[in-house]
């Protein structure tokens, strides 16, 4: 299991700082995810997630698949920037607002700030959404058009759609280029300039964290996960295809572990692997926190009506009336199984093959009947002889 999040980290990935709007909307209680496990694997700003979470009583595994990496020393920034002004390009992209705040910081350290300014003052700007837009203002520009869906692939659709052909063309890229969008503007304008302000690299080998999340999510340790770029993902997925447990993720995210992804470009690699995320209708932290919170409340608490009263099982920990008890891995596979089944009995074959790694009747006689200790009330699981094992509904 990935060490717990214990400090607040200073990154996260392109979905930007929660919006205070839409926090202060979301409904907050300390308890509200109480028992749930949640992965993020953003990097830059991942301290509104994990705060956010953490604030509402969940467990946080902060596991990030990528990090941005910044130029060596901005030489290639300033080269590519010095090219830009000299080009004095006809239409510009920006894609994303963290990229082109730190463009024009880069470029005012550097004193080509006013001439940046300046060169772009007859550019047409077209922005792939709203952060990218408070970017360009931000640098004392305005932009001339947003694109339709808040895609790299929609900005260039609508350049190629709206501008004549034969133009010099910059773009701001982001930390995960896309190349087959710069090869669609290349086919149709003479002279496409590129800055990048910012790159993603994957983590260092010695980072064990994302090898651990991909660990927790193949025992269905973490009620879910979250993901605020595609790359994230596909570094993910090729973290799991290198511990030869690929197959096992998927099936995890397919079924138990939800996957939360901040919007369509990052849900884009999960639904290509037959995941379907749960995903806010706008594209941004806030809306991904208050619909990760809503649906864990509403879809992965288990209720069932026994003997001796309610027991809801929420997360790594079990309900019973007014008391609620944390549980280690191998009895909350076993209780998982058992509230599932709503009083049907369980075989001690299928109970075995619940519980994570390889493991033995023993072993699982052994969680059981640390499960029952831990519950504390006498006969909530009870034996049927011969047969296995059920909650006394």
């Amino acid at each position: 299991m990935p060490t717990d999040h214990t400090g607040p980290p200073n990154h996260s990935d392109k979905a930007g700082p929660a919006e205070s709007p839409e926090l202060s909307t979301a409904a907050f209680q300390p308890t509200q995810l109480e028992g749930f496990r949640i992965g993020v694997t953003s990097d830059r700003r991942s301290s509104d997630l994990i705060d956010a979470f953490e604030r509402r009583g969940a467990r946080v595994v902060h596991a990030p698949t990528l990090r941005i990496a910044h130029s060596q020393e901005d030489g290639p920034l300033l080269d590519d920037t010095r090219a830009m002004i000299a080009a004095r390009p006809d239409v510009l992209l920006a894609t994303t607002g963290y990229g082109v705040r730190r463009w024009f910081e880069v470029a005012e350290a550097d004193g080509l700030g006013d001439a940046l300014t300046e060169a772009l003052s007859d550019t047409k700007i077209l922005v792939r959404g709203p952060k990218a837009r408070g970017g360009i203002r931000a640098a004392g520009l305005n932009d001339a058009g947003m694109s339709d869906s808040e895609t790299t692939a929609s900005l260039v659709t609508k350049v190629l759609e709206d501008y004549p052909a034969g133009l010099t063309i910059g773009v701001q890229v982001h930390g995960f280029t896309d190349e087959e969008q710069l090869d669609r503007l290349r086919a149709v304008h003479r002279n496409v300039l590129i800055v990048a302000p910012y790159r993603w690299i994957a983590v260092d080998d010695t980072d064990e964290r994302v090898y651990k999340l991909v660990e927790a999510i193949c025992a269905r340790q973490l009620d879910c996960v979250t993901f605020t770029s595609a790359p994230s993902v596909h570094a993910l997925f090729g973290a799991a295809e290198g511990m030869g447990v690929y197959p096992q993720l998927v099936a995890a995210l397919q079924t138990q572990v939800c996957a939360a992804a901040v919007g369509p470009v990052t849900a884009a690699p999960l639904e290509a692997a037959g995941i379907i995320p749960i995903q806010p209708t706008r594209f941004r932290m806030g809306a991904l926190i208050r619909l990760v919170c809503e649906h864990l409340e509403q879809n992965a608490i288990l209720r069932v009506q026994t003997q001796h009263g309610p027991v809801a099982l929420r997360g790594c920990v079990v309900e019973i009336g007014d008391e609620r008890v944390q549980l280690p891995p191998t009895a909350l596979a076993i209780m998982r199984a058992l509230v599932a089944a709503r009083g049907a009995v369980v075989s001690r074959d299928d109970l075995t093959l619940a519980l994570p790694g390889p493991v033995d009747d023993h072993a699982m006689e052994v969680s059981l009947s640390r499960l029952r200790q831990t519950l504390g009330v006498p006969g909530l699981v009870a034996t049927v002889v011969k047969r296995g094992y059920r909650l006394n509904v």
